[in-house]
């Protein structure tokens, strides 16, 4: 417990073995995602590593080692495993659902400002278009994240 000694948060963040086995699995699926992207383009891009989207999800990795590794510490039956399990839901549906919605719609609208710019008319500001995850994404995330929490806890 924290309580009056600040000087003990340090030493707990890093005995709280489910927070680091959650951090890791997200690390290692971004540094996947950066793998991925030098085998695939042949160059180096950090915001691989920093940016959303992309193979695995990193979103459905880290919040299911997140949950996985609760319900290894405190049961799958313990109502710590159901927070945990609807967070990576949760999570996994944003990812894949709402995220890449909003991707694609601003690829279109980086469409139609490549048209109104090339008339000469405004100003072009892309808009972000790699920001949610396909189906795939998010279950190559979730497995990742499960088998990692498995083998890490």
């Amino acid at each position: 417990m924290l309580g009056l000694y600040p000087h003990s948060f340090f030493p707990e963040i890093f005995d709280n073995r489910i927070l680091l086995i959650t951090l890791l699995v997200w690390v290692l699926a971004q540094m996947i995602k950066v793998l991925l992207g030098i085998l695939k383009e042949k160059r180096f891009n950090f915001r691989w590593f920093i940016g959303t989207g992309g193979m695995p999800s990193s979103h459905a990795a880290g919040a299911s080692a997140l949950a996985t590794s609760v319900g290894l510490e405190y049961g799958f039956n313990s109502p710590l495993f159901a927070v945990a399990a609807s967070f990576a839901i949760v999570t996994m549906f944003d990812a894949q659902g709402v995220r890449r919605a909003t991707g694609y719609q601003a690829t279109i609208l980086n469409k139609m400002m490549d048209d109104i710019y090339s008339k000469g008319q405004v100003e072009e500001q892309r808009l972000k278009e790699l920001v949610g995850h396909t189906p795939r994404e998010v279950l190559a995330g979730f497995i990742f994240g499960v088998i990692c929490a498995m083998i890490l806890y």
